[in-house]
């Protein structure tokens, strides 16, 4: 089961991966961005919203090989689904 760290305001390391979700209508979409180093803007993949699945294998294919966490920024009181694997504080 994939594992997810819970992200918080503040700094994560550049070459972090973040898939935030949030309400779009009645439904929890996301999107990925992945953090540039000080001064640069953010990547985001892709441009438009995504289904939670979806976003996260998108984030699982541009992880880096170093294993590296992919963070996970929950907005508009979206909960966590278990389905989606496990996110530790």
């Amino acid at each position: 089961m994939p594992e997810y760290v819970s992200y918080s305001a503040g700094p994560v390391p550049a070459g972090s991966l973040i898939v935030k979700l949030y309400r779009s209508g009645n439904q929890i979409r996301g999107y990925v961005s992945k953090v540039a180093d000080t001064g640069q803007d953010d990547t985001i993949f892709p441009g438009e919203e995504m289904e939670p699945e979806a976003a996260f294998r998108l984030a699982e294919t541009h992880r880096d090989t170093n294993g590296a966490p992919i963070f996970v920024d929950l907005v508009e009181d979206v909960a966590w689904d278990p389905s989606w694997g496990h996110l530790r504080p």
